[in-house]
């Protein structure tokens, strides 16, 4: 039995069309770049990790153990979004999510000691969690209001933002850059560059609260249906995150440098598959979308775990990345949309679950691997995306 979304219909725009839609329109463009100031601050704290382990001294399972508190933050503040939009509105959520992030992002990279790492890592999963559900928020508001898709290319920007700023962290490393005035610099920026979108995201017509918005809801079927696709497609991403240049060096042989592209490709065909995707999506419908990106990602990462040879393993992961880029746009924007929800409360609930994904993803694929292999590790990630992609075929988003 198919469970179904009331979509507001949408014409099917052209790519030029779409990329139009998104970058000609003011307020569709301060939306993706909050986007791109997320992804841009967590892009280039990833990339001082390194540095940070080796000023501390952490053992791998030290620091295993402190990065736990950015997740920590994010799931204890991701029940509570859908309570403080409704409360502070979209706009000044939105505002203050993306201050408390730049600000919170140079803690720990300047602590002193465990303790104070700790701490900024929670704040800075506390300030991520809210920006997320305000920002996917107010691109919904966007479309609303202009009866255009952006929602895809939000993510995109995101994508294209983690990208700039990982590039931009290595480049700065190999000038001898100190990683503190990397992220100090890049924290100005960005905080000017909040300041200056405020007027813009304020003027953004929001769809007024409920006064039934609650913090969290016990999910429906047509929810717990879209929270079992996006855990598939987070383990994908959470895959080729912490495994792709493991597995590209260790099963596949490639040298060091070799391995270190298995993200980046990955990363590149989620980035483009993003923006292509406002065009894709009104043309051929989520349900198939969401379907056959399954089928395409679990057979690109099928294709690496069969054929370990690093051009083949390479290209296994960027069909990986073009199959789940369509996942996150359409499953954040359908679950502003699922009957007899609040808006910002079923966003909330399903980054709460979806999350999940991505944080218990790589260890479930680390102790698979320790027992049988990471061949096996991944193939469990294969089966998943596999089966979700079943369960594409009986919702209609």
């Amino acid at each position: 039995m198919n469970v179904t979304i009331d979509e507001k219909p949408h014409s099917a725009p052209t790519l030029t069309g779409s990329l139009q839609n998104f970058f000609l329109n003011p307020q569709a463009r301060a939306v993706g770049l909050v986007f791109t100031t997320e992804s841009l601050l967590l892009g280039g704290w990833v990339a001082h990790i390194p540095y940070v382990k080796d000023k501390l001294h952490l053992t791998d399972a030290g620091l295993g153990m402190v990065l736990f508190a950015m997740p920590a933050g994010l799931l204890l503040m991701n029940p509570l979004t859908g309570w403080i939009i409704a409360r502070l509105g979209v706009a000044r959520a939105c505002f203050l999510s993306a201050l408390l992030l730049c600000i919170s992002t140079l803690l720990p990279i300047n602590a002193p000691n465990i303790a104070l790492m700790a701490v900024g890592l929670f704040f800075v999963g506390l300030s991520a969690a809210l920006l997320n559900v305000a920002m996917n928020t107010s691109a919904a508001d966007v479309e609303r209001a202009n009866n255009i898709q952006i929602m895809s290319s939000c993510h995109g920007m995101w994508s294209l933002g983690g990208m700039v700023g990982s590039l931009l962290a290595g480049i700065l490393i190999s000038l001898h850059v100190s990683p503190s005035i990397h992220m100090l610099g890049m924290t100005v920026i960005l905080l000017l560059l909040t300041f200056a979108l405020r007027p813009v995201l304020a003027a953004i017509p929001a769809q007024p609260p409920t006064e039934s918005s609650a913090a969290f809801v016990r999910p429906n079927m047509l929810l717990l249906m879209m929270i079992l696709i996006g855990l598939a497609v987070a383990m994908g991403e959470g895959a080729a995150l912490d495994w792709s240049a493991v597995y590209l060096h260790e099963s596949a042989g490639a040298s060091s440098q070799i391995a270190a592209l298995g993200f980046g490709c990955f990363s590149l065909a989620m980035t483009l598959g993003r923006f292509m995707g406002d065009a894709l999506i009104p043309r051929f419908g989520a349900r198939l979308i969401l379907s056959v990106g399954s089928l395409v990602a679990g057979a690109g990462l099928l294709l690496a775990i069969a054929v370990p040879i690093p051009a083949v393993v390479l290209t296994g992961f960027a069909l990986l990345g073009a199959g789940c880029s369509l996942g996150a746009p359409i499953l954040y924007a359908a679950s502003l949309r699922v009957p007899g929800i609040p808006a910002a409360t079923g966003l909330a609930t399903f980054a709460t679950f979806s999350f999940i994904g991505f944080l218990a993803g790589p260890p479930v694929i680390g102790f698979v691997a320790e027992a049988y292999g990471l061949n096996y590790g991944l193939g469990l990630v294969v089966v998943l995306l596999l089966i979700c992609a079943g369960i594409s075929r009986k919702i209609n988003l």
